[in-house]
């Protein structure tokens, strides 16, 4: 069928209409319904205050952004819902009680402007530290406005005034010196990619009009995007820019002196980076060069000078293996440092260059069942130095600082945020459909072991994004608490055993993800941990979109589910907001034989009043630019007209994550935990 002869037959198009009346009617109308099922008891209404309470309470770690001498945070509490922009030295904020130098209140600000300003992020100038870049969202989008900002008046700097500013676009904009920068925005018609982000990338001088701005590079408007870049390091500056042909494919290009471009003549699916003159990549499929054939996964490293000469003399430093991938890496000033997962949990490593090749140590030990990262690495002025933060599922965070070949001290603590008293996390494998054993984790209170209770599992299984142990309160004061198992489910199409993992599970494969997710379903059931009338699911945007394969192809292995700002309709998401930008994961649904595999699970096209479906609570934003809130309200009204048991709520505001600020995060907490209490641990015959 032809997107025309769709768009003829698909009676809810209108819902595609994002502030359109009828569609915001239809939004309010099931809202309305939505708050008095769940959202006036007394139950709700103490976690949505406990959530609330967490999410605003003082003792959360204020995680930070260093830059030098300099640690920077945006913070939210109960007294600055939006939000305030900070920084402070490290050794202030070493203390208990550090005193902050507050840059901007975004609540005063929002206040003043008669916006919904979202914090959305700064790009701050170095060495000096006097000029930012500061992004804005109304309402939690992921179009932003950009507009400069001086840190020393903290006040921004009008365009008048020569400042530079940009309108709400899906922009990029980074710093070249104190008077320039490359700037990607929306320079008009056609200067957009079919997914909405920058097909141009330009350089503008400061005082300039934007039309005046230099033209760098072009790209399709097939592509996803566009960007450049300057790499500041002393005695290594390089400009660079780069063309994303799709979601995984990438052309990279350094800018030589003169404005003409080198292309680096590397995998366009390799992750690409160097420091000083090592050049890494990080290999998404097998690469064969210089007589050898380096494996999907690895990371190896050159001099980016010889390479540029010719020479391929790569060294591995970094092997895969059936139970190890690598999961993040960055430089210190002398090393190199590898954050590695075997079987889902992390290990840290040390990689130093000798004369005899690199040498590897462990970094720190790390605890089990729980996930240790590195951050705030910052190889030019902050030496060998580093931040690790740690959580599990029943660990709160927890943040220390370190430098390599040193111990590492403790920072900051968090609380606990709900009864954790013989809660125990386990690791089970199952053997999906094809033989793939896929791993998962269940947390539960040791009294529940030998009998079945109250279960939900969460998946994702998309992008390469790994899913990893963490701390989470509010699902520990919502279900734990209240007696219920939470599975945490590492199926393919995640990168939790490398790119692999993830490839395994593209466009014609991607039946596999919906086959593991289901397979741990029904191993859930074996173990005699639950029943599938008291198994749950939850999961968002690409797992909204495995909630909906759950709905509509495995609808008799659950009680109850939840689709958060899902993809639904298959047949039209490349036509919405961002959906062009990802058929290198899904395919193209205007290539008949591409659309034949896709059909199959199109939760959308697949709907069917004939068939049983378990309770569902679809969930939306208004301002999701990112997934149409159109796929979460055709569902919706399908489904009802099928005579389906569901609920639909929209946030009006919110954005991709679903809301703008911490009130609302509790609220849409506290929805999902009262909604699957009531549908599996409460008498059913109420549904």
């Amino acid at each position: 069928m032809s997107g025309a002869q769709e768009q003829q037959t698909d009676p809810y198009l209108w819902l595609e209409e994002v502030t359109g009346d009828r569609a915001l009617d239809f939004a309010r109308a099931h809202n309305d319904v939505v708050v008095e099922r769940f959202a006036t008891t007394d139950r709700f209404n103490e976690l949505e205050h406990r959530i609330l309470d967490m999410l605003d309470t003082d003792t959360r770690i204020p995680y930070p952004t260093r830059r030098a001498q300099w640690l920077y945070n945006f913070w939210r509490d109960a007294e600055h819902p939006k939000g305030l922009w900070r920084r402070t030295t490290f050794a202030e904020y070493a203390t208990d009680s550090p005193e902050w130098e507050v840059l901007i209140d975004l609540d005063a600000l929002a206040a003043a402007e008669e916006e919904n300003w979202v914090w959305a992020g700064a790009a701050v100038l170095r060495p000096a530290q006097s000029l930012a870049l500061i992004s804005l969202s109304r309402g939690g989008a992921d179009a932003k406005v950009v507009r400069e900002f001086d840190l020393r008046t903290k006040q921004f700097r009008a365009p008048e005034d020569g400042g530079f500013h940009l309108p709400e676009a899906k922009s990029q904009l980074s710093w070249i010196d104190a008077d320039s920068v490359y700037v990607g925005t929306d320079f008009g018609p056609d200067s957009l990619t079919d997914s909405g982000y920058p097909r141009i990338a330009k350089r503008w001088r400061r005082g300039t009009p934007l039309e005046q701005a230099h033209t760098i590079l072009e790209g399709e408007a097939s592509d996803v995007a566009v960007s450049a870049g300057y790499d500041r390091t002393p005695g290594y500056e390089r400009h660079f820019v780069s063309r994303a042909t799709d979601f995984y494919n990438e052309i990279a290009y350094l800018i030589e002196d003169d404005g003409t471009l080198r292309r680096l003549e590397t995998p366009t699916d390799a992750s690409v980076s160097w420091y000083r003159d090592w050049l890494l990549l990080r290999l998404k499929t097998p690469w064969e060069v210089g007589g050898v054939t380096y494996p999907a996964g690895a990371l190896i490293t050159m001099s980016l000078t010889e390479f540029l000469d010719g020479a391929r003399n790569f060294e591995t430093i970094f092997t895969p293996d059936e139970h190890t991938a690598l999961h993040g890496y960055g430089w210190t000033e002398h090393h190199l440092l590898l954050i590695t997962l075997e079987d889902v949990q992390t290990r840290l490593y040390v990689l130093t260059q000798t004369e005899g090749g690199w040498t590897r140590e462990t970094l720190t030990d790390v605890p089990p069942m729980a996930t240790t990262n590195v951050m705030n690495l910052d190889p030019l002025e902050g030496g060998d130095e580093f931040m690790l933060t740690s959580s599990g599922f029943t660990t709160p965070a927890t943040l220390l600082s370190g430098s390599v070949g040193g111990p590492t001290t403790l920072l900051k603590q968090e609380p606990g945020f709900f009864d954790t008293e013989g809660i125990e996390t386990e690791q089970f494998f199952v053997r999906s459909d094809d033989g793939t054993m896929v791993p998962y984790f269940v947390i539960r209170h040791r009294d529940r072991r030998g009998q079945a209770g109250p279960t939900v599992m969460s998946g994702y299984g998309g992008f390469e994004i790994s899913r990893t142990p963490g701390y989470n309160g509010a699902s520990g004061m919502g279900w734990l608490e209240r007696g219920g198992t939470w599975v945490m489910t590492n199926i393919r199409g995640g990168g939790e055993y490398g790119p692999q993992w993830h490839t395994q599970a593209l466009k014609a494969d991607r039946h596999r993800v919906y086959e593991d997710f289901s397979s741990i379903a029904k191993d859930l059931v074996a173990r005699g941990i639950t029943t599938a009338p008291q198994l749950g699911a939850v999961g968002g945007s690409n797992g909204g979109l495995l909630m909906g394969v759950m709905l509509t192809r495995y609808p008799e292995l659950f009680g109850a589910i939840v689709c958060q700002v899902p993809l639904l309709d298959m047949r039209r998401y490349h036509l919405l907001l961002a959906g062009a930008s990802w058929v290198a994961e899904y395919g193209d649904p205007d290539k008949p034989e591409e659309w034949e595999y896709i059909s199959k699970y199109s939760p959308y096209q697949n709907a069917r009043a004939d068939r049983p479906y378990p309770p569902i609570l679809l969930t939306t934003s208004t301002r999701d630019d990112r997934v149409h809130p159109g796929h979460a309200r055709k569902m919706a009204a399908l489904l009802e007209e099928q005579g389906h048991t569901l609920w639909y709520h929209e946030n009006i505001e919110g954005g991709h994550g679903g809301a703008a600020d911490n009130k609302q995060m509790a609220f849409q907490a506290a929805l999902i935990y009262e909604f699957f209490t009531q549908m599996l641990m409460e008498d059913r015959k109420q549904v």
